[in-house]
């Protein structure tokens, strides 16, 4: 063999060497990604109101089922060393936001939640079972509060001819029903529904923030914070961006500085809402909001 064609031979072997290195890089790592330890952050946002349903008029809504489904996939992959929260809500549903809250306080993996706009009320109590919360400076956060409202329409009525009829067993049946005024012991008996979910709001916040539930209790009277105000509250651990949550959660998390992203979707598709006015009033309990 002439030495041209020895080098021309070498030269197809090394090809070929190339070709299969390629696609060695291609395919095979990234069925391989999160076998040399975790070098990926997962964001998932809370957005809107917390809600077991959608929008009627598609406001972007966070659904407790699928913000649990986002954590437990951020769990299980081996890529994912930590999770960020980034946070523009005013919360919404009490036991939404708890089941919230528990699936954070329950991760396997290091959480940080981020307030961008708005953390507040339902929102926050969910950023608190995080293991440190950021704040922007001018983010609202706070708003530690139940609250429900009901509507007295029976004038309205009146003045539209309208005389509705409703045929019930049980005393506090319709209680709520926007054709007539609250009894006083209906009004104590919602105010106490209200009371006992604003106990259970406090005591979660001091125990998720390590406070105590007499000085949670000073502040939390449904006022809203700026991020310069919860940081000196204690409310939040740091002020700061996106970036600097990002950077705080990759630390934590134990990665480098060239971690990867991934975000999770936070789309809700339902459209079993049912929005008559006496079905939410006479599921009254469903109603009181954080």
């Amino acid at each position: 063999m002439n030495t041209k064609a020895k080098y021309f031979g070498l030269g197809i072997l090394f090809t070929i060497i190339m070709i299969i290195l390629l696609i060695g890089i291609t395919f095979i790592l990234p069925l391989a990604n999160g076998l040399l330890g975790p070098d990926t952050i997962a964001i998932i946002p809370v957005d809107g109101d917390i809600s077991y349903y959608s929008d009627v008029n598609g406001s972007s809504t966070t659904s407790p089922d699928i913000f649990k489904d986002n954590i437990n996939q951020a769990n299980s992959d081996p890529s994912v060393g930590g999770i960020l929260l980034v946070i523009n809500s005013g919360g919404g549903s009490v036991v939404a936001s708890e089941e919230m809250m528990e699936s954070v306080k329950n991760s396997k993996k290091p959480v940080v939640a981020w307030i961008s706009e708005q953390g507040a009320s339902g929102a926050y109590l969910v950023a608190s079972g995080s293991d440190k919360i950021v704040a922007h400076e001018s983010s609202l956060v706070g708003s530690i509060g139940t609250i429900i409202t009901l509507y007295d329409l029976s004038g309205y009525y009146e003045q539209l001819g309208i005389i509705p009829y409703s045929i019930v067993a049980g005393e506090y049946k319709d209680m709520g029903a926007d054709y007539r005024n609250l009894t006083l012991k209906e009004k104590n008996l919602i105010q106490k529904l209200v009371n006992d979910d604003y106990q259970q709001f406090l005591n979660h916040v001091a125990e998720n923030r390590n406070l105590s539930k007499t000085y949670v209790k000073k502040i939390a009277d449904g006022k809203i914070y700026n991020g310069k105000e919860a940081l000196k509250l204690k409310l939040v651990d740091y002020t700061g961006s996106k970036e600097y949550a990002l950077s705080l959660i990759a630390n934590i998390s134990g990665l480098d500085q060239y971690y990867q992203v991934l975000i999770y979707s936070n789309g809700v598709q339902d459209l079993n809402n049912d929005i008559s006015p006496y079905t939410q009033l006479n599921n009254i309990l469903n109603n009181i909001k954080t």
